[in-house]
Parts: C-alpha cells; sequence; structure tokens
C-alpha cells in the first residue's frame, strides 16, 4: 500500500526550482557592482583638493597620475565596466592625496629653509653688531 501523497511528490521539484532561483537572484544582485558615484565625487574632490594645495607645482607626476586615472574611470563608467571604474576612481583618489601630501611636504621644506636662512642672516647680524660693540669699548 503507497502511503504517500502523490500532490506533495509533484510540489517538490516545484519547490527545489524556486528555491535555486531565489538563491540565483540574490547571488546575482550581490555580484553586480553598483555605479561607483560616491567614489568618482570623492576622487574629483580629493583632485581639486590636491590642485589647491599647490600640487601642479609641487607634484605634477602625480597629479597628472590621477588626473588620467579619473578620466579613464569615467571611461569605463561610459563603457559600463562598474568594477574597473570603481578600482581607477579609488586609484585617482589615492594618487590625488599623494599629490597633495607631496606638495604640502615641498612648501614645508620651502618654509624650513627660509627659517634657517632667516637664523643665518640674523646671527650674522648679531655676530657684526657685537665686533662694532667690542671694538668701541676700551
Amino acid at each position: 500500500m503507497n502511503t504517500t501523497n502523490p500532490s506533495s511528490t509533484s510540489r517538490l521539484p516545484f519547490a527545489r526550482l524556486c528555491g535555486t532561483g531565489a538563491l540565483s537572484l540574490v547571488l546575482a544582485a550581490c555580484a553586480t557592482t553598483p555605479v561607483p558615484v560616491a567614489q568618482m565625487a570623492l576622487s574629483s574632490a580629493a583632485l581639486e583638493q590636491a590642485v589647491a594645495a599647490g600640487a601642479s607645482e609641487h607634484a605634477p607626476t602625480d597629479l597628472r597620475s590621477a588626473r588620467d586615472r579619473l578620466d579613464r574611470a569615467r571611461l569605463a563608467l561610459q563603457a559600463d565596466d562598474r568594477p574597473l571604474a570603481l578600482s581607477l576612481a579609488q586609484e585617482a583618489q589615492v594618487d590625488a592625496q599623494l599629490a597633495e601630501a607631496r606638495s604640502h611636504a615641498a612648501k614645508a621644506t620651502l618654509a624650513s629653509k627660509a627659517v634657517k636662512d632667516g637664523n643665518r642672516i640674523l646671527k650674522e647680524e648679531m655676530g657684526r653688531k657685537t665686533n662694532t660693540i667690542n671694538k668701541d669699548t676700551p
């Protein structure tokens, strides 16, 4: 005597199919890369900050690299290659931050040199005045 319900066994393949389909949709949703709008904005802002910090003068190679990568990220985005666009935008942001840091370092080096030169001149002047005072005293 067969005690299995025929309607419950016929539903089993359908349930498996639905479960597999749902799992596939979840995995596909996780696998797609969203449009990296925020990263593109961050990269553009970092580039503007680098320019404002004087990177055009003090770190032109790094600045050029940042601009190039951001341009390539925009092209990748137009081609709907979101993972590449995201990666290039992140690299552009790092390059721009590096250009900004190098610019600040170059400015600090110049300021340090100016202070050292000022100290040297001040010491020379003090030495002259001391020599003048020593000559005037009997």
